[in-house]
């Protein structure tokens, strides 16, 4: 039962990350690609997984800032 589609070409995966680097574009499109149903499996699992890696760093980085924000405010009083 498992299903085999095709291998991507290079020139389908450029065009994809072309797309990914234009900043709402790209954002939507992780989203269109994740869970639209339209997609090739592949491209939906990647898509799925950078908008878990964009999660994980927002996360990341807003603790980085509010640590470093705390430390400055209490820095400045």
């Amino acid at each position: 039962m498992q299903n085999h589609a095709e291998v991507l070409s290079i020139k389908e995966w450029v065009i994809t990350l072309l797309i990914t680097a234009i900043p709402l574009v790209g954002f939507i499109m992780l989203f269109v690609w994740g869970f639209g149903g339209g997609a090739h499996p592949g491209k939906a699992n990647w898509a799925k997984a950078m908008l878990l890696w964009i999660v994980i760093l927002f996360v990341f980085y807003s603790i980085i800032a509010l640590i470093f924000g705390v430390g400055m405010m209490s820095a400045l009083a």
